[in-house]
């Protein structure tokens, strides 16, 4: 199976909340790990690609939203 992986950039003011959802959320086939930064952090996103590319478009809307 193909895997493939993600990543996008959330600032220092989201990055708590972030990893909180991701923490107490089951993402099933999906890894993340978070590299951190003075400005914020880098969530990368593994898995499946069709899955992973989701994840990262779902989170990187959520931080220009929110």
């Amino acid at each position: 199976m193909p895997e493939a992986t993600y990543v996008v950039f959330v600032p220092r003011n989201k990055r708590d909340e972030l990893r909180h959802i991701l923490h107490n959320e089951d993402t099933g086939p999906l890894a993340w790990r978070e590299q951190r930064s003075w400005f914020g952090s880098e969530f990368y996103f593994s898995g499946p690609p069709v899955l992973a590319r989701k994840a990262q478009a779902y989170v990187a809307e959520w931080v220009v939203c929110g």
